[in-house]
This record gives C-alpha cells, sequence and structure tokens, in this order.
C-alpha cells in the first residue's frame, strides 16, 4: 500500500492566476525522483508507457495492470508533487468500472487519475468523485483515439468543433475536475477556454495561453530520438549521451 495525497491535486486549482503549473510525464523511480527534486508541481504516469517505454505504436495496448505498475514505480520517489496517473483505453466505459480501475491506481499511489473525454464521460467523472479521488480532464486531441481518428491532427479549425470543445471544457468544470488538459487544439480556442474556467488548464501543442504545460519526459531530453512531436522542444540530447558512453564502454573493455 502506497501512501496517497489527493490534496495535492485538488490544490492545483488554486493555482489559476499564479505561477504556471509545470507537469511531465516519468515511469520510473529515478526519473519521478528527479522531476520531484526539481520543483515541477505535477507528475503524471501517462499511458504515453506505451509508446516510450513498451515500444507499441499507441496507446491503445495498454492495461490498467502496466498503468499500476508504473505508478507504483513512481510513488516512493515523489515528496512534493501531485502524482496523477491515466486511466488506459476502455478501462472507464461505465462509471462503476471507472471506479474500480481508478482506485486501483490510488492504491498503487497516485493521487488523482486522468482520463479522456467530454461531456460523454461526465458519468464516470462524477462516480470517480463520488469516491473521493481527484480527476483531471483530457480534451481536444485524445491519443486513446487514435484508431479511430486515423492520424494526429489539431483541433478546433472548424466552429462545430471549436464551440463543442468549449462545451467540453465549462461540462468538466461543472463536474467537478480540478485541471484539465487540452492537447493539439487552436491557441484561440485554449486562450478562450483558459479565460473561461475558472480552474487551471494544461497545454501541451495547444499554444502559449494555458495556465501550465505538459510534456512527455522522452520529448524534453531526447530520450526518444525516434520520433518527437512537433510542439515538443528536445531540451537536451539523452540518446546521444548514451550513445557515447555505450561506445565508450565497449571501447574500454
Amino acid at each position: 500500500m502506497h501512501q496517497s495525497h489527493p490534496s495535492r491535486v485538488t490544490a492545483l486549482g488554486s493555482r489559476k492566476e499564479q505561477n504556471p503549473i509545470s507537469a511531465l510525464t516519468a515511469y520510473d523511480y529515478p526519473t519521478a525522483k528527479i522531476l520531484d527534486e526539481n520543483g515541477i508541481d505535477l507528475i503524471l504516469v501517462g499511458d504515453s508507457l506505451g509508446m516510450v517505454v513498451l515500444g507499441h505504436e499507441d496507446t491503445t495496448s495498454v492495461t490498467i495492470e502496466m498503468m499500476t505498475h508504473h505508478t507504483s514505480a513512481c510513488r516512493s520517489a515523489i515528496n512534493h508533487a501531485a502524482l496523477v496517473a491515466d486511466l488506459p483505453y476502455k478501462s472507464y466505459e461505465t462509471p462503476e468500472q471507472a471506479v474500480i480501475t481508478s482506485n486501483s491506481l490510488v492504491i498503487s499511489g497516485a493521487d488523482g487519475v486522468k482520463l479522456e473525454g467530454g461531456s460523454e464521460i461526465i458519468p464516470q467523472i462524477t462516480a470517480i468523485r463520488g469516491a473521493g479521488i481527484p480527476v483531471i480532464g483530457h480534451i481536444g486531441f485524445l491519443p486513446q483515439s487514435i484508431k479511430v481518428e486515423g492520424n494526429y491532427k489539431k483541433k478546433g479549425k472548424d466552429s462545430v468543433e471549436y464551440s463543442k470543445i468549449l462545451s467540453d471544457a465549462m461540462s468538466l468544470e461543472k463536474a467537478g475536475v480540478s485541471a484539465v488538459v487540452l492537447e493539439s487544439i487552436v491557441s484561440d480556442l485554449a486562450l478562450e477556454i483558459t479565460t473561461s474556467l475558472e480552474i487551471p488548464t494544461i497545454g501541451i501543442g495547444s499554444g502559449n495561453d494555458c495556465d501550465g504545460q505538459i510534456r512527455v519526459i522522452h520529448d524534453i531530453t531526447g530520450g526518444f530520438p525516434w520520433f518527437t512531436p512537433p510542439f515538443a522542444k528536445p531540451l537536451c540530447n539523452i540518446a546521444d549521451e548514451v550513445s557515447s558512453a555505450v561506445q565508450k564502454y565497449k571501447e574500454s573493455i
């Protein structure tokens, strides 16, 4: 049993209008420890681990067992940050299932959960919050829908989609989420949502006007050199450093 701290997630709600919220993903103890020691506000055990840890094509094959395993790995490294875990694909089809899977993540050490979708998942959000678990929303481009979408694309370009995403943001706030991730939406829409909501917005590929930003740790460290999304600028190159160390080791034998 790992100690969860739900108040760390709900406290993010008071961060509106303050310093930007810094958020990064982690999937293991040393990474989570480094992020926590460097003052990252929100550490997400993302289902992105499907790609950057396990080598899958997308997030849809990630299971709740994988998520609990990696959440547990991160928990004991974190003393200050909010630790949030993704509910994986098809693990929150009903309110009842959503509570069961959310509880398993909390038992593994998560302070709260994140799930993808808008007004259609309000019953799930209500049930999870009713179980005393903080929730972070996620709208715009939804990686778990990649099989339906076919490819990654910017959202909110046409007026119907723009209005739907804005409406979803309002619905999520009304349902009591602590914050909402805005992924790959046009920057005008991200700005309108951010100014309309009382809860913080956390952007990824949605411009600079959100209340915070989140990135996959490998994208900012150059740790997954085979693919970098266009909105993520590598700030160092771990892959080159590791390659260099491997070459030096080989030569030293």
